[in-house]
């Protein structure tokens, strides 16, 4: 089993990622940065709830926001969404060694069958052939 030093960050990136809301404000924020007034406009929900959903985001570091005047514009942090990809990468590479094993065992499983039914067949001896004409 993998074992991290801390699991909350990357336990935190993946609540924050569990809202569907959130997981959108993210696919759009790939495309670059953009302000909250941007990304609240398709949303059917009030602005101070969408500041809300992009505080999630930015507590996990997922998200930064900098403010210049009264705009405030937010960016994909990448590192946020390293934990995850590295959390999904050991997953992977775990679950690549178990089935690998597995494998080898089923294999292993054939050839011994195979050695099993070669090792009947000869202890029977062979095939009586059919005569002809009698």
């Amino acid at each position: 089993m993998l074992k991290y030093k801390d699991p909350r960050p990357v336990d935190e990136v993946f609540r924050a990622l569990g809202d569907p809301t959130r997981r959108d404000l993210v696919e759009r924020l790939s495309d670059g940065p953009a302000t909250v007034s941007q990304l609240a406009s398709p949303l059917d929900m009030s602005l101070s709830a969408v500041v809300q959903h992009l505080a999630v985001l930015e507590s996990c570091g997922i998200v930064r926001s900098e403010k210049v005047g009264r705009t405030r514009t937010c960016r994909l942090e990448p590192v946020g969404l390293g934990l995850a990809e590295d959390w999904f990468a050991g997953q992977r590479a775990l679950w690549e060694r178990r089935l690998d094993r597995l494998g080898e065992v089923l294999a292993d499983d054939v050839a011994a069958d195979a050695a099993r039914l070669a090792a009947e067949q000869t202890a029977e001896g062979p095939s009586p052939s059919p005569s002809r004409g009698a």
